[in-house]
């Protein structure tokens, strides 16, 4: 929805995720996986963190923008998708029904240790197929083995890797482009006795500024024909079926200007900067929208999709104050920014005062973040 400032002005798009991952097995959370328990200045959950916390944190500062009466000179649009978790079906519709057009800048409020990132990874994701022939496993040379061709395509990939982290690893925010094959399937373990006519090998691989994807399809193209060619009678391709690329915002955009000078005002320090190591909904923000994005949220980085997911109700809350301080500056009114502050800086003394939900008696809260520099998974 929007929130329309006072006349016509520039757009600003707050962006999160409704949907989360799996709980997993509930059993081995500490609290219900569902419960919203708030303990020890935490808040846990699944999607606590990824990333239901910056949601409302985006909420939070959009209500206090229009609750201090701020007469912003253009309009925020709060886009709260779903699917970021899959294929990003949402935010792909977001774009293509023109609601990204003419956006000034977009803050992705994914966690990130309320950190300013202007730069992330890209990603394919694929699917190599290799063909043989069904047969007796008492007569295999009677068929054609795929599961050879694959596992040699697999090593293969493998050599991809360390060429492309030759050619153009060690980045100083996103670290090494990776490739790792995450799928291999060939037939099930009732029916050891066949050989089966197809192997599946998955693929999820990584890229940094500078790769070119063109060029690493034709690698993968290249590499499973090569490894089919190793067993006689198999075939393999691959189909690429998702691609998101790496993308990178200027530093000097108004937007990061905006987000900057917020996070100076709220955390009175220099803001941090670092890399996202995964996509995100801004992935397409900026490829699709050529929208110039942000990222930067509440939550540890390492924390998403792992038991006990958590985040800190102090960090919700500076966050809230970031992305209202990033609106105002973006948009160009700073006149209220002092009492609006003020305002989300109350939420912190409400939620400390939330009831804490009744806890087993073994519940031990786990709001360790990780150590500097560590980072989480993305999609």
């Amino acid at each position: 929805g929007d929130w329309i400032g006072q006349g016509a002005g520039p757009l600003l798009i707050l962006e999160g995720h409704s949907d989360v991952v799996t709980e997993g097995d509930a059993s081995l959370w500490s609290v219900p996986p569902f419960g919203g328990v708030v303990a020890d200045g935490c808040l846990f959950g699944r999607g606590a963190a990824d990333m239901k916390g910056g949601v409302a944190a985006a909420i939070a500062a959009v209500r206090a923008i229009h609750e201090t009466g701020v007469a912003l000179p253009g309009r925020i649009r709060l886009a709260v998708v779903a699917d970021e978790e899959g294929m990003m079906l949402g935010i792909k519709s977001f774009i293509q029904n023109g609601w990204a057009r003419a956006a000034r800048g977009a803050i992705i409020c994914e966690p990130e240790a309320n950190a300013v990132c202007l730069i992330q990874k890209g990603a394919l994701r694929a699917v190599a197929r290799f063909r043989g022939t069904m047969a007796h496993g008492a007569m295999p040379k009677s068929g054609v083995n795929p599961i050879p061709g694959s596992a040699a395509f697999v090593r293969r990939l493998d050599g991809l890797e360390r060429e492309y982290v030759a050619r153009h690893g060690g980045h100083p925010l996103l670290g090494d482009p990776s490739v790792t094959p995450t799928v291999l399937r060939a037939g099930d373990l009732s029916q050891l006795n066949v050989i089966h006519a197809e192997a599946i090998v998955g693929v999820d691989i990584r890229t940094v500024p500078g790769q070119d994807h063109a060029v690493i399809r034709r690698d993968l193209a290249s590499a499973a024909a090569s490894a089919a060619s190793t067993v006689p009678g198999c075939a393999g391709d691959v189909d690429v079926i998702e691609e998101r690329p790496w993308t990178e915002t200027p530093g000097d955009a108004p937007i990061v200007e905006a987000v900057e000078r917020a996070c100076r005002r709220v955390q009175r320090r220099t803001p941090r900067r670092r890399g996202v190591p995964g996509a995100t909904d801004g992935t397409f923000l900026h490829a699709w929208g050529r929208v110039p994005i942000v990222t930067i949220g509440p939550g540890d980085v390492a924390i998403p999709h792992q038991i006990d997911e958590f985040v800190r109700v102090a960090d919700l809350v500076e966050a809230s104050r970031i992305f209202a301080a990033a609106a105002c500056y973006c948009l160009g009114e700073t006149a209220r920014l002092a009492p609006l502050l003020e305002a989300l800086y109350a939420d912190l003394d409400r939620l400390r005062n939330l009831p804490i939900a009744d806890l087993e008696p073994a519940f031990t809260p786990r709001p360790s973040g990780p150590a500097e520099g560590e980072r989480g998974g993305r999609p």
